[in-house]
């Protein structure tokens, strides 16, 4: 648990976990790839290729006489709200910063926090443009209108996010140099940098049994991804941990699962081992994906805004996502092999359903099996509050996920015209 502290404090935007995760994968001897260079792979080689800084791919290549992939795909950004250009304003004797939402978040849940700056900047020195990982070294806050101000407040408050969200930066007649205090040396010639919680995470319950932190969706998924394919033993085929961006604003950028950066490292691992394009297809039809995000745990204050029949619980181990809608990618064929290979593994398993009348949330499975059209689940922990500023979970069911990810890559897939074998 205190490597998952670690992430989940220092892992303050995408870009600031992508950094974390290549950090770990040169620790364990993974070699870093780029998508302008030829790739040279090998039967036991490890390696990781990375676009735009936000999202990263890490793989495995086992043994190549049964050649599909076991991919499991997280995404690692979160509601948070995003600096505008020029943001400095002044109102009265105090600055604010001007943001706009980034993701779906409970924006009420925003206020009175430790908020800090994070991202990235982008200078230009001899006529080389690079992106540099930042974080503030200050806080800044938004401040909630007190109730004498606002009567109302209790009975129901609507957010307006370009009123309400903008932090206090400062005196309005002193220093608010926020950006050169942010970045260094060097000239910031533009950005994409964020307002996050910076609370710190903290164990609660009388047995500390449940974990609060900031970005737990979908961190703790691509944490337990990532403890997922270092432990995991030598199996068949290519191990793949996708650690996705822009998944809290529908995916569709180059760094989104609608994007083509996991399609094309595929493709490229693929060619580099010197499969032509039947062995490729081939392959993608006897793979499988775990599309890996959190589900919303049973609220013990409003229970009835759970499914009647499949309610999904705090410690009830790792949860099978499905939706008639096609919200998550689990069908009766994929569910049936996801909970095979978690009994095999002993690892405890509950099922997600959304109540009927409630719009469903979604991942990032739709969009990549959409690409691929290979076979694949949804999966992950139950928690509450999610896109909170805070959210929590318990923190018996991360062991449980990390298990199942484990036994998921060291796993084997035999498809069948009827079904699969699982070895």
């Amino acid at each position: 648990m205190e490597k998952l502290l670690d992430f989940l404090s220092t892992s303050l935007t995408a870009y600031n976990a992508c950094e974390n995760i290549r950090a770990v994968l040169s620790e364990n001897g993974f070699k870093r790839l780029k998508e302008t260079e030829e790739w040279e792979l090998c039967e036991g080689g490890k390696y990781f290729v990375e676009r735009g800084g936000g999202c990263l791919v890490a793989f495995v290549v086992g043994d190549l006489d049964s050649f599909s992939y076991k991919i499991a795909a997280s995404h690692l950004d979160s509601p948070a709200l995003k600096l505008k250009e020029n943001p400095v304003e002044k109102k009265g004797v105090v600055a604010t910063l001007n943001t706009e939402p980034y993701g779906g978040g409970v924006w009420y849940s925003f206020f009175d926090r430790p908020l800090r700056i994070a991202g990235r900047v982008v200078k230009s020195e001899n006529n080389r443009v690079r992106a540099e990982t930042v974080v503030s070294p200050y806080l800044v806050t938004i401040p909630s209108l007190a109730a004498h101000q606002n009567r109302g407040v209790n009975d129901g408050f609507a957010v307006n996010p370009q009123i309400d969200l903008q932090p206090v930066l400062g005196f309005a007649d002193g220093e608010t140099d926020w950006l050169e205090r942010l970045s260094g040396e060097g000239k910031v010639l533009s950005y994409d940098l964020y307002l996050v919680n910076a609370q710190a995470p903290y164990f609660f319950g009388v047995n500390d049994e449940f974990l609060a932190s900031p970005r737990i969706d979908n961190l703790t998924s691509a944490y337990a991804s990532l403890e997922g394919l270092l432990s995991a033993a030598e199996s068949d085929g290519v191990c793949v941990a996708a650690f996705m961006n822009a998944e809290e604003i529908g995916n569709r950028t180059a760094q989104g699962a609608d994007g083509d950066f996991l399609e094309n490292a595929l493709r490229r691992i693929a060619y580099a081992l010197r499969f032509d394009d039947n062995e490729y297809y081939k392959a993608l039809a006897s793979s499988f994906l775990l599309s890996v995000d959190n589900a919303h745990a049973t609220h013990p204050n409003h229970p009835e805004k759970s499914d009647t029949t499949n309610k999904a619980a705090l410690g009830g181990g790792v949860v099978i996502k499905s939706h008639a809608g096609g919200a998550y990618i689990t069908d009766a064929i994929s569910s049936v092999v996801v909970k095979t290979l978690l009994d095999k593994a002993g690892v405890k398993r509950q099922s997600f359903f959304n109540r009927s009348d409630v719009r469903s949330g979604s991942t990032l499975g739709a969009s990549a099996v959409t690409r691929f059209g290979m076979a694949g689940a949804d999966i992950g922990i139950a928690q509450l509050a999610m896109h909170s500023a805070c959210e929590c979970f318990a923190k018996s069911d991360y062991t449980e996920l990390v298990n199942a990810l484990t036994a998921f890559y060291s796993s084997d897939f035999l498809v069948e015209e009827d079904g699969y074998i699982i070895r």
